[in-house]
């Protein structure tokens, strides 16, 4: 078996990469892995193992490089994607070019050479907002940023090449994600890192704004599951089950840092901040057996723990 990995060498990328060379995805022991990843920013080869797997440092938007790496692929999971809701409303363009015209490329590519199932991983931004109640799969799709704009765009094309073409296709959309190796733009490894340094964090506008938090290696699990199960043309949303207002959350790292609330920051609300993500997730634990295994409190004081002892990791990443 031969499993590509786009944007391998990021955050949520990484982290299957590591757990699937570690063995803890039976179904795929063995496979070749090849992870293709441009190595923007965001990704850095220190995020995976030495050896192991095939590296290709190449773009999602080159039909070259893209045809090449996927020759001989059995399943492809594909991660990579430009992510920053911050940095898509100061410049859409990276992320209008590198999630749905790379998109297109691999998903024609995976149909040139009879991949036998592409899983495109998207993200519950891709609803909107919603005041109570959670979305099911079936909600219609009103994104709210460029970057949830891009990720829609992105969903069709997947489902468009299944319907047209046959293409078995399977797309997951996850709640916020945590957990080690994460960009030290997001929430939770801004304000560690930032508290760390002794530097205040910024909470924008009321700071009620609710998402759901799930940890990495469960939203991997939850990915496995549907690139081993999941039914051709399906969409499976992948949920952690806690709840939390970007109010508790800071108050949570302050505490979990040692640190007081005369380090929180109160700064104008975000353009377009959606108040509230919630995913009804039933459909992959009834279908697949999906259910989260890290508990909130132990996964976000584990993440505290590894951003406070891996600095080096995360210092020169916030100097870039």
């Amino acid at each position: 078996m031969r499993v590509l990995v786009t944007g391998g060498a990021g955050f949520i990328g990484s982290h299957y990469v590591r757990s699937l060379l570690a063995g803890e995805y039976p179904a795929f022991a063995g496979a070749e892995v090849v992870v293709l990843d441009l190595l923007t920013y965001a990704g850095t080869r220190t995020n995976l193992p030495a050896d192991g797997h095939t590296f290709v440092h190449g773009d999602i938007r080159d039909p070259a490089v893209v045809g090449a790496a996927m020759a001989g692929t059995d399943v492809v999971v594909h991660f990579a994607a430009e992510s920053h809701v911050d940095r898509s409303i100061t410049g859409a363009a990276d992320f209008v070019s590198t999630n749905v015209v790379g998109t297109q490329v691999l998903l024609q590519a995976a149909l040139d050479a009879g991949v036998g199932r592409f899983v495109h991983v998207s993200t519950d931004e891709v609803y909107g907002s919603i005041d109570e109640g959670s979305w099911p799969e079936t909600h219609p799709l009103e994104p709210n940023s460029p970057y949830s704009a891009s990720k829609a765009s992105s969903d069709l094309l997947a489902r468009s090449y299944h319907r047209t073409h046959g293409l078995p296709v399977c797309i997951t959309r996850c709640s916020n994600n945590y957990g080690p190796h994460q960009f030290p733009e997001k929430v939770i490894p801004l304000f560690v890192s930032n508290l760390l340094d002794g530097k205040k964090v910024p909470l924008y506008g009321d700071g009620l704004n609710v998402r759901d938090w799930l940890h990495v290696d469960d939203h991997c699990r939850g990915i496995q599951l549907v690139a081993e199960k999941g039914r051709d043309g399906e969409v499976y949303n992948i949920g952690g089950g806690t709840e939390l207002t970007n109010r508790e959350l800071t108050h949570r790292l302050v505490a979990a840092v040692g640190a007081d609330e005369s380090m929180i920051e109160k700064v104008a609300d975000r353009l377009g901040h959606d108040r509230r993500y919630s995913v009804d997730w039933s459909k992959i634990a009834d279908e697949l057996g999906y259910a989260p295994r890290v508990p909130f409190e132990r996964g976000l004081a584990e993440t505290v723990e590894w951003y406070t002892a891996n600095r080096d990791w995360w210092e020169p990443l916030k100097a870039r």
